[in-house]
């Protein structure tokens, strides 16, 4: 697990400031992304990496409890080199490491900088939790919370603060709403209904380019931060 007691401690609650520490260079836009067990958040990582690598220089950070299993995934993968992507070992919850003790997770994103830098994005990715996970505004800019469609069309008027709150909700694996019995619609209605103007997009990753509307609203996110904070 990258962290050192004898570090100090963070605020783990401010805003993260826009340059990298010690310099006056701007640093990576950081975008969070968790989710439920299994609802495709490596997978959405992985396909952004494919879609953006060539057009941005970015990262990844993962997060596992006892594993690094996730990390290992993109690896073999191969969707950055292996320099660009490592893994946080919480020994926790993982909602802990990215939302009450971020330390681990800072250092992480911090080394990435440092070592491969400058960088236009890091993706930090939570390991599975449930939708109450969030992330600390101290360690991401943005969130994206991923569900998916195999537990039913229940799942958003579930709420919960990722449901509610994350600055974009993805619904996965739209591909099996027909066989688990799922109605978009109801899921799209309660979506709505949970979250009022914050953008909700439905995916299904095993489509050719079914991370598209997940990759252009990052692409809008990062243009906002090129221009810096509005007056």
């Amino acid at each position: 697990m990258h962290r050192d007691p004898d570090l100090p401690a963070h605020d783990h609650h401010a805003a993260p400031t826009g340059t990298l520490a010690g310099t006056d260079m701007r640093r990576a836009l950081r975008i969070g992304l968790g989710g439920p067990v299994g609802s495709g958040k490596t997978a959405t990582v992985a396909a952004l990496c494919r879609v953006l690598r060539d057009e941005l220089s970015l990262a990844v950070v993962t997060n596992d409890i006892y594993t690094t299993e996730d990390a290992e995934f993109l690896l073999r993968n191969a969707v950055l080199p292996p320099e660009r992507i490592t893994a946080v070992e919480t020994g926790c919850c993982p909602h802990t490491a990215i939302r009450d003790d971020i330390s681990a997770n800072l250092e992480a994103v911090e080394e990435l900088e440092a070592a491969v830098g400058p960088l236009d994005l890091v993706l930090v990715e939570s390991g599975g939790d449930n939708l109450t996970a969030t992330f600390s505004r101290g360690l991401v800019d943005h969130q994206i919370f991923v569900i998916d469609v195999s537990g039913g069309d229940k799942i958003p008027r579930k709420g919960g603060p990722g449901v509610t709150g994350s600055d974009l909700l993805v619904v996965n694996k739209t591909d099996l709403a027909p066989l688990v019995g799922a109605d978009l619609s109801v899921m799209a209605r309660d979506a709505a209904a949970q979250r009022g103007a914050l953008p909700v997009v439905f995916c299904s990753l095993v489509a050719p380019d079914g991370v598209a509307p997940v990759a252009s609203w990052v692409r809008e996110r990062l243009a906002d931060w090129r221009r810096g904070p509005t007056a």
